[in-house]
């Protein structure tokens, strides 16, 4: 999968490179720096913390729910699967309204760790 940035994406994305556990500094006090960037852009804005590790990834990606735990595992035929397990009450977090949460956590799994599915249990 290959996405393609306009020089104007490329410098907003690059207002957020920050070291990992440094979130806050991106988010701004306040939130002043994400608002920044979505009137300068006209669009809602999420930020997710990177990781090079997959799990810790997923778990960013899927944050505010506390999960119980993540395990990545590689069928035959090469497709690799998050399995995601979290109570009740995280697993609804997780899933977002209508899905939102969870759809975004396998896009951005794909695009950076070539997860290609999620599940959560």
């Amino acid at each position: 999968m290959s996405i393609k940035f306009s020089a104007n994406e490329i410098r907003f994305i690059a207002l957020f490179e920050i070291k990992n556990g440094d979130m806050g500094l991106a988010i701004g006090k306040g939130g002043s720096s994400v608002s920044k960037v979505q009137r300068a852009v006209d669009k809602g804005i999420e930020i997710v913390e990177l990781d090079e590790d997959p799990i810790q990834f997923i778990k960013n990606c899927l944050s505010p729910a506390k999960l119980q735990s993540v395990k990545i595992s590689q069928k035959q035929s090469g497709e690799k699967i998050a399995i995601v397990t979290a109570d009740n009450t995280n697993k609804r977090i997780a899933i977002g309204k209508n899905g939102i949460n969870i759809e975004r956590a396998k896009l951005l799994a794909e695009r950076q760790h070539n997860i290609d599915n999620i599940i959560l249990k």
